[in-house]
């Protein structure tokens, strides 16, 4: 997987995120891991950044070669008051930490439904409690991708549908205001809620803030996808990842490409063999794509 450090250098760059494909190993072995297996970032553990300081984890990405990626909005901006407050109390100090370490990227996903609050209410909450934590972010030089989620099965059957498209997530976007926010764009959740390529070449390379890239089942119908049963990148050409990738070039971004598969099959293998197949299907997307 070496091959593909050519477009790293001045462009988007393969990024591990861990969890995402059952790898439950502390951050220092997972760093190692992904250095070892071709990567060329890994997402930023800020409980780890946190605990030992920015500097050794600062350190410990540069012995090993590696970019951070982005690091997930430590805000409890789905709970109630109290701990709404309390975990954005905590943001300018860990924010901090993060960009010591040259981490200038954050994401979190957004629920495409509500139980209780019709699609204008669930705007303005999002909207309102977002906004002040962007801002948090935006005085660190961080920006914030928010990921809207696709499958027609995550929302069927809720009281109130909510933001589940490229094109409504931006909307989102614009309405924070604080001029840092965009999309953790997720190549499943473009596919399942219908996206083109015509959406890809659109955006402005601002728009993205995060990416992350995955298949899907073979001969399932696009809305009856199940969110957590996906594929490794290419594995089944469902999801037109060359086309997305390629787009994603064209708009010129620069940031982390992480897989996401999901996979019930790299979940059984040990942690060094789940990077490994992980890293092959990386390769195979990427060279496909040009950027090798």
């Amino acid at each position: 997987m070496g091959a593909i450090a050519k477009e790293g250098e001045n462009g988007m760059y393969t990024c591990l995120s861990p969890g995402a494909i059952g790898v439950g190993v502390p951050f220092s072995e997972a760093a190692r891991l992904a250095a070892a297996h071709g990567f060329q970032g890994i997402q930023l553990d800020l409980d780890f950044v946190v605990k030992e300081g920015p500097q050794k984890a600062r350190d410990l990405l540069d012995q090993l070669g590696l970019r951070p990626g982005s690091f997930g909005l430590p805000v409890a901006f789905r709970e109630g008051e109290k701990e709404y407050q309390e975990s954005l109390n905590q943001l300018e100090e860990k924010a901090k930490a993060a960009r010591q370490t040259g981490c200038t990227r954050c994401s979190t996903y957004i629920l495409s439904w509500s139980e209780t609050l019709d699609f204008k209410e669930n705007f303005q909450f999002h909207r309102d409690r977002l906004r002040p934590a962007a801002q948090i972010l935006a005085d660190q030089g961080i920006a914030l991708g928010l990921e809207f989620l696709g499958p027609k099965t995550l929302r069927h059957g809720k009281p109130y549908e909510f933001i589940h498209t490229l094109e409504g997530m931006l909307e989102l976007c614009e309405a924070i205001g604080t001029g840092n926010v965009g999309l953790l764009l997720d190549a499943w959740h473009w596919y399942t809620s219908g996206g083109d390529e015509n959406q890809l070449k659109a955006l402005r390379k601002q728009d993205v803030v995060d990416v992350h890239i995955n298949d899907a089942p073979e001969g399932i119908p696009v809305d009856e996808q199940i969110d957590n049963v996906r594929c490794l990148p290419g594995e089944t050409g469902v999801i037109p990842i060359t086309v997305f990738l390629q787009s994603l070039r064209e708009i010129g971004y620069d940031g982390p490409v992480t897989p996401e598969p999901f996979s019930a099959r790299l979940y059984t293998l040990p942690p060094e063999e789940a990077v490994r197949v992980t890293a092959a299907a990386v390769e195979k997307v990427w060279t496909a794509a040009g950027l090798a």
